[in-house]
Parts: structure tokens; C-alpha cells; sequence
């Protein structure tokens, strides 16, 4: 089931070894539980999506740089997000600031070939009996 995804939703990349918490400006003026909800242009490294600890893409300069001074074998570096292009696919249907709202089922791809996704969309209903 897809969920409104908002500031403080949790997000895991392929290639991080840790998971990290995506971060919504309050442009919008649109807020779930008085924290800022997200639309697919909220990709920004470094502003929007923070580093998931150690990076272990063969594809990331840093890692193949540090992977070959260790002979081949494999050597995490920092993760840095690279991810230029906006979340894919959103919620088409409904727009927030003239884009469509971030589901908790898009995806990013960073650069360096990871791909970014949501383990908790920083909301939850509460079902009362």
C-alpha cells in the first residue's frame, strides 16, 4: 500500500551499509503530523538526502580509487549521494508544490549506480478498534 511520504522517512540505498532519514524543507506548506510532506523534487544530495554511512559501489570514484590501492579488494569509502534526477514515479495523481506528492514506493537512483528506497515513510495511520 503506497503512503504520503514525509520529513523523517527512513531510506536505505542499495550500495549504503546504513540506513538514513530524508530530510523535506517546509516550501510546501503541507505538513502530516506537523512535520513537512515530500514531493519527487526533494533529491538534493547533501540537502534532502543524507549519506548512508560507507559507500560500496565499484561505479563510485572514491571506492574504485580505494579498491585498487587495496589490490582488488573491495573498500568502502564514505557515502556521498549523487542523485540528480527527482524520485520516480511518485503519486502522479496528486501534486504538492506542482509536483506529484513522494510515495513510499518511488525510487532514486544515485550516480554511482545505487538505488535509494524508503523502509518507513515517516507517517503511520493509527487504527483505532
Amino acid at each position: 500500500m503506497a503512503m504520503q511520504v514525509c520529513m523523517g522517512a527512513m531510506m536505505m540505498c542499495s550500495f549504503g551499509v546504513a540506513p538514513s532519514s530524508l530530510v523535506v524543507l517546509p516550501k510546501n506548506t503541507v505538513f502530516t503530523d506537523q512535520v513537512p510532506d515530500a514531493n519527487i523534487m526533494d533529491h538534493v544530495p547533501m540537502l534532502n538526502v543524507m549519506p548512508f554511512g560507507m559507500c560500496m559501489s565499484p561505479a563510485n570514484p572514491t571506492v574504485a580509487a580505494a579498491t585498487a590501492a587495496a589490490l582488488g579488494v573491495l573498500t568502502p569509502m564514505p557515502c556521498i549521494p549523487n542523485t540528480p534526477a527527482p524520485w520516480v514515479p511518485g503519486a502522479p495523481t496528486v501534486m504538492l508544490g506542482n509536483f506529484p506528492t513522494l510515495d513510499n514506493m518511488s525510487k532514486l537512483m544515485c550516480i554511482w549506480g545505487g538505488v535509494i528506497q524508503f523502509t518507513t515513510p515517516g507517517e503511520f495511520t493509527v487504527m483505532v478498534p
